[in-house]
């Protein structure tokens, strides 16, 4: 990890636990349309080791509504703010994230904005992971070479391969449904695998 100038981060499953927006979608599906939990769940975790969105495809698997995302229920995963407090004496930080609109906002409410100088989200680039042009778009912004880049996040297919494609350095935090992805090749295998962003201050 040397000559390291700038870390990037995914948010989902990364930075933000969003389990408990998961759950609340889940129940949602299951009681409104009478499926066993259980069975809905097993399919959930099928599909989350090929898929960046499992309980949308299930919803699609399934034929029913997908309900809304509760964004309220969305969190910091504990110890975030002071690792990034620490990491940005050290580094420019920023963000590579697919998601809706507001990103910016959103992370200025949950305090830890300020840490960011890029932050790349799928909706305003009108590009998403894990196309490389999301990638490109960040690098350009920081004025940075992907050898001089971390990208840190919780898929293989979204946020380690395509990283890995263009040359950057790669930390795979396997929370959330990345517990169910494995590494099927060289091309995926990332540079470090931790199980918390905490852990991050070990390596960096």
């Amino acid at each position: 990890m040397e000559n390291i100038k700038w870390l990037f981060f995914d948010l989902g499953s990364t930075l933000v636990d969003e389990s408990n927006c998961i759950k609340w979608r889940c129940e949602t599906i299951v009681e409104n349309n009478n499926i066993n939990k259980q069975v809905f769940l097993d399919k959930v975790i099928e599909l989350a080791k090929t898929n960046s969105f499992p309980v949308k495809a299930a919803a699609t698997y399934y034929g029913v509504e997908l309900p809304r995302w509760p964004k309220e229920l969305e969190k910091l995963y504990p110890n975030v703010d002071k690792v990034l407090e620490k990491l940005a004496e050290k580094y420019k930080l920023g963000i590579i994230a697919n998601q809706s609109a507001g990103t910016q906002k959103r992370i200025d409410n949950w305090g830890i904005g300020k840490y960011f100088d890029v932050v790349i989200a799928s909706t305003e680039a009108g590009c998403a992971k894990p196309d490389i042009k999301i990638f490109n778009m960040a690098l350009d912004q920081a004025k940075c070479e992907p050898n001089e880049a971390v990208m840190i996040g919780d898929r293989i297919d979204n946020d380690i391969s395509p990283a890995k494609h263009i040359g950057m350095k790669t930390i795979w935090v396997r929370q959330g449904f990345a517990q169910y992805q494995s590494v099927k090749n060289e091309s995926e295998q990332p540079n470090y695998k931790i199980d918390s962003v905490s852990e991050i201050i070990n390596i960096l």
